[in-house]
C-alpha cells in the first residue's frame, strides 16, 4: 500500500530528478553508517527504510527508462 503512494509521488519526476533523490538517499544511508561507527544507533529501522527507498527509486528509474525506449520504437 505504501509503495503505491511512493510510486504515485515519483511518477511525475524525470529520470534526472529520480537520480538526484537516489543520490541523496545513498548519502543519508552512508551518513547513518558513519554515525553508527562512532556512536550508538537509536533507530536501526532507518537502515531498512533507506534501503527500500533506494530500491524503489531504482525501480521507478528503470520503469521510466523502459517507457522512453518503448515509446521510441
Amino acid at each position: 500500500m505504501k509503495q503505491m503512494g511512493f510510486m504515485q509521488r515519483v511518477q511525475p519526476l524525470s529520470v534526472e530528478e529520480l537520480q538526484q533523490k537516489l543520490d541523496s538517499t545513498r548519502q543519508d544511508l552512508f551518513g547513518l553508517r558513519l554515525n553508527a561507527a562512532t556512536s550508538p544507533v537509536k533507530d536501526y529501522s532507518q537502515y531498512k527504510k533507506l534501503r527500500k527507498q533506494a530500491a524503489r527509486l531504482l525501480t521507478a528509474m528503470q520503469l521510466k527508462k523502459a517507457d522512453s525506449v518503448g515509446s521510441k520504437q
